[in-house]
């Protein structure tokens, strides 16, 4: 197989799944309305609610959701073959992805920008909300300490990519000027902002930097973990139009950029894909393809996390509601092809199929290690631009996605402590909130040992909690078209199928960590497994009722949102 064509119809699928498939779930399922006032103009507060350009929005959501999920997850599930890979990447891509963030965006500006765990409050009820939480931050943690650790090692390994990683924050800050204080148009900014950041990539390719071995007794890669947890940590404070939505926007248009020049590549180089279709000779100790295949992509297909941004940020800034359609579908579809240019890179970036079963000799290797040496491998022969080059940018953008998702995490993480602790009688401000958010996930990382290997503690319960809070989110969805009178299909089937998968890999975890005798994730992944078969018990129990349900959802909600908003401190109101 040629990865031109593997492209071509790669790109074909996800982008008529755009023009095609949402354009009926805008139209016909969520019924977007531009006369229904959004949350982000009915409780503006400058801070966290704040009326934003569908394009800059985008930006913000895109990167937020995208991370390094999507390149690392099926640049190892492409182990089982790139077929299965590029299948579940696509289809899942759009008819679940895509549906998915854009209905999570769609419930919470019809209920006043309230997170997804606030929702299930409303539709599902306290209990299901309360062992909604337990998933939630469990999720969260995940996301904030490994992700902390794949920045920190990439840092370390590329030492090319320090000063545009950092350097990007200034860039993000003087954009948010241009945009907010100046009035600049967004094009001019679009452009002086790319082309800034590009120079940084450019000067840290011809500068490496790197931190010595040890500093103060702590091994580099721990010193990286630390600094990005305080930046995280005061990033998730601060106005989000101060540095989340310029950094996140840039961002955006810079891995477009990079997928653009790897495509491009792919174009010109059109190299052949050395990988099998399907693996038949696995190294021993490799997983069934099924379930592992959907719970390994994750991010690339479908990802509860998704949900949680399009809920906990993304609605809160939304201008109006036909914007949704942009934002939350869109953003999948970016997603989309960024895992479908991860498959190709860690597969066609070989010279022959020799070097690639040598990077693939056990399962969890290649990973975001092959994306880069691979994609590098083919930018340099397609476009000529240096390997040394061609890896700074590809690594560079594995960082800057995988720190937005961080901090995005961070500040969602914070939500999710001050709901805990309005559910306890407690208020919590943010700052306090916030330092307990991170000294969770740090205490998690650096609890294995000061080299913070503890951040990639949990990971093996990342795929399997992720798609469960995938399911949990189209429960409600699925709920509120029910209580509207609309089909629930196109919620209900993706809903089943993740469920039933998703929960069977959980099961067959639970076997893998009782054979290692690795008690914490065994109990873990036990919690995890309880709470979601209850709220999904919960949820069918809503649906039933949501199906005879007698009244007028959306009037209910107009009304509500009129009003002076209620006070949730987790989905942080306007004058917390």
């Amino acid at each position: 197989m040629n990865s031109l064509v593997l492209a071509l119809i790669g790109v074909a699928m996800i982008l008529a799944g755009y023009f095609l498939y949402s354009k009926f779930l805008a139209t016909r399922i969520y019924a977007l309305d531009d006369s229904i006032p959004t949350p982000a103009h009915t409780l503006e507060d400058g801070v966290d609610y704040v009326p934003t350009n569908k394009y800059v929005l985008w930006g913000h959501h895109f990167t937020s959701v995208a991370g390094a999920a999507p390149i690392v997850g099926p640049a190892i599930a492409v182990i089982w073959g790139w077929l299965p890979a590029f299948l579940w990447v696509t289809i899942g891509t759009v008819f679940f992805a895509g549906m998915h963030d854009l209905g999570a965006l769609w419930a919470s500006i019809r209920n006043k920008g309230q997170s997804i765990g606030a929702l299930s409050g409303r539709y599902i009820g306290a209990r299901g909300r309360n062992l909604f939480l337990v998933v939630i931050f469990l999720l969260l943690l995940m996301v904030n300490a490994a992700f902390s650790v794949v920045i920190a090692n990439l840092l370390v390994s590329t030492p090319t990519a320090v000063i545009p990683t950092w350097g990007a924050l200034i860039v993000a800050v003087l954009v948010g000027q241009a945009i907010y204080r100046l009035k600049w148009s967004l094009p001019v900014v679009s452009v002086v902002g790319v082309v800034a950041l590009y120079t940084l990539i450019w000067i840290g390719d011809q500068v490496p930097l790197a931190l010595p071995e040890t500093v103060f007794g702590l091994p580099s890669n721990s010193v990286w973990i630390i600094l990005l947890f305080l930046y995280a940590g005061v990033a998730s404070m601060l106005p989000v139009w101060v540095l989340l939505q310029p950094r996140d926007y840039i961002n955006g248009l810079q891995l477009f950029i990079a997928l653009g020049i790897l495509y491009g590549s792919v174009l010109i180089a059109r190299p052949e894909v050395v990988a099998p279709a399907v693996n038949g000779n696995v190294p021993e100790g490799t997983p069934s393809i099924v379930p592992l295949l959907f719970v390994t992509i994750a991010c690339g297909a479908i990802s509860g996390f998704h949900g949680m941004v399009s809920s906990g940020t993304s609605s809160k800034q939304l201008d109006k509601e036909t914007d949704a359609r942009f934002v939350g579908y869109f953003g999948a579809v970016g997603e989309g092809l960024l895992a479908l240019g991860s498959i190709i890179a860690a597969t066609a970036g070989f010279a022959t199929l020799a070097a690639w079963e040598e990077v693939y000799n056990a399962f969890g290797a290649g990973s975001v290690g092959a994306f880069v040496s691979g994609g590098g491998a083919i930018v340099e022969s397609g476009l000529g631009l240096p390997q040394s080059l061609s890896a700074t940018i590809l690594a560079t953008t594995a960082i800057l996605f995988a720190a937005t998702t961080m901090d995005t995490g961070v500040r969602l993480q914070r939500f999710v402590v001050q709901e805990i602790g309005e559910i306890m009688g407690t208020r919590l401000g943010k700052g306090v909130a916030t330092v307990i958010a991170v000294g969770v996930a740090l205490a998690l990382t650096f609890g294995a040992g000061a080299d913070g290997s503890g951040g990639m503690l949990i990971w093996p319960l990342f795929g399997t909690t992720n798609q469960l809070m995938a399911a949990l989110t189209l429960s409600i969805i699925a709920i509120m078209l029910l209580r509207r009178g609309r089909s629930a299909l196109p919620a209900l089937i993706p809903l089943g199928f993740v469920a039933v998968v998703t929960l069977y890999a959980a099961v067959i975890q639970l076997g893998t960590f009782w054979d290692t005798q690795n008690w914490l994730l065994l109990i873990l992944d036990l919690v995890i497994i309880v709470a979601a078969v209850w709220v999904i018990v919960e949820a069918v129990t809503a649906m039933t009722k949501a199906r005879h349900y007698e009244g007028d959802d959306d009037a209910e909600l107009a009304a509500l949102n009129r009003r002076e908003p209620v006070e949730h401190v987790g989905d942080h109101p306007p004058h917390d």
